[in-house]
């Protein structure tokens, strides 16, 4: 695409707005976007596209910028130094990833990191993103009148409430983990992403094992502490960048994935797509899980509440087990029934029982 200039007016510079990136995988709506950039250059409030981040980089050491929107897709092996970059030389920039779904536990890292006491970026959006919605988030750091442009008014008031349904929408209200929904389709991205890296995918399906007993014997609110726990011990077992859900009452799933930030040699790359086996990190954090489970206190249970929540699950890998999510999630979910059969308190792996994770140390 190269470098799209729209004319700056005077004294607007620094209000000026820099997208970095594709931004055809950003929009869903690529002519209202191209409209809404034309009424900007109407009015002479600028905004600049660059596609390469050295001459971004560049752009932005000779310009001040009131914000810098990154399109993440492409970048992750080099994303951190070049946030970094970008910050050095305009410093005052308030920076915007642009993420995929897939992409989210990344941009959540790069929003939480520091460096020399500065974050690397100070926000991220979920794409593909509606053109109003977009520059309704960025649009106010710049210092722009969205609804000058056409667009609807923008208020705090109306903005966090955006984000809070937002987050009812990818989040279990209980737990705090993410829903059916978007595990679902974060599966579905991170597999097609893994198809052309040679990329691999493991989907563990866990219940708690006697649960309607706990609810029972306790009520429903020690019911909702007991999933609330085995959430946090979940969620504290997991590396960073894996996506942890509850997909439906006592279910949960966890989707372990290669690190975005790693970037495999070609030979190892095709090394793993010829062994098309489960990753040795996920059989590994399934262990640690029940392994965490058997010294957990539950004190709503009385003195007899330690040790005694069990899980059993099942785990299913692409591409060896399948290719889709809904393959995935069908493999996981007869491996889970098998470890139901087998006497609860394990999970197997698919098409072998005999490696009942939890006798396997």
């Amino acid at each position: 695409m190269g470098t799209a200039n729209i004319p700056i007016s005077p004294g607007a510079g620094s209000r000026r707005i820099l997208l970095i990136g594709d931004v055809n995988s950003i929009f869903l709506d690529a002519d209202a976007h191209a409209a809404l950039l034309r009424k900007a250059k109407q009015r002479g409030l600028p905004c600049e596209i660059q596609t390469n981040m050295l001459e971004a980089i560049e752009m932005a050491a000779k310009n001040s910028f009131a914000a810098i929107a990154v399109v993440m897709s492409g970048m992750s092996a080099k994303l951190a130094s070049a946030l970094k970059s970008l910050r050095e030389v305009n410093c005052d920039a308030k920076i915007v990833l642009l993420a995929q779904v897939y992409e989210e536990p990344l941009a959540m890292q790069m929003v939480g990191s520091a460096c020399n006491g500065e974050t690397l970026a100070d926000d991220y959006l979920i794409c593909p993103i509606q053109a109003n919605r977009f520059y309704e988030s960025i649009m106010p750091a710049a210092g722009w009148n969205v609804a000058g442009l056409g667009a609807p008014a923008v208020v705090d008031t109306r903005r966090e409430r955006v984000k809070q349904l937002e987050k009812l929408a990818t989040e279990d209200e209980l737990t705090g983990l993410k829903n059916r929904r978007y595990i679902w389709e974060f599966s579905r991205q991170i597999i097609e992403r893994a198809k052309s890296e040679n990329g691999r995918v493991t989907l563990l399906i866990f219940d708690i094992d006697n649960f309607k007993h706990y609810n029972d014997v306790y009520g429903h609110s020690a019911g909702d502490e007991v999933l609330k726990q085995a959430a946090v011990l979940m969620r504290r077992c997991c590396r960073g960048h894996d996506i942890v859900g509850r997909v439906g009452g006592d279910e949960f799933a966890v989707v372990f994935w290669d690190d975005p930030r790693r970037k495999l040699p070609k030979e190892e790359s095709e090394r793993r797509s010829a062994m098309a086996d489960h990753p040795n990190e996920a059989i590994f954090i399934a262990k640690r899980f029940i392994r965490e489970l058997g010294k957990a206190e539950l004190h709503l249970l009385g003195p007899e509440g330690k040790g005694v929540l069990t899980i059993s699950g099942g785990l299913a890998s692409f591409p060896r087990d399948g290719s889709t999510v809904g393959k995935l999630f069908d493999q996981a979910d007869k491996a889970l029934l098998e470890a139901k059969r087998s006497g609860k308190n394990r999970i197997y792996l698919v098409g072998r029982p005999q490696s009942d994770i939890a006798e396997v140390e």
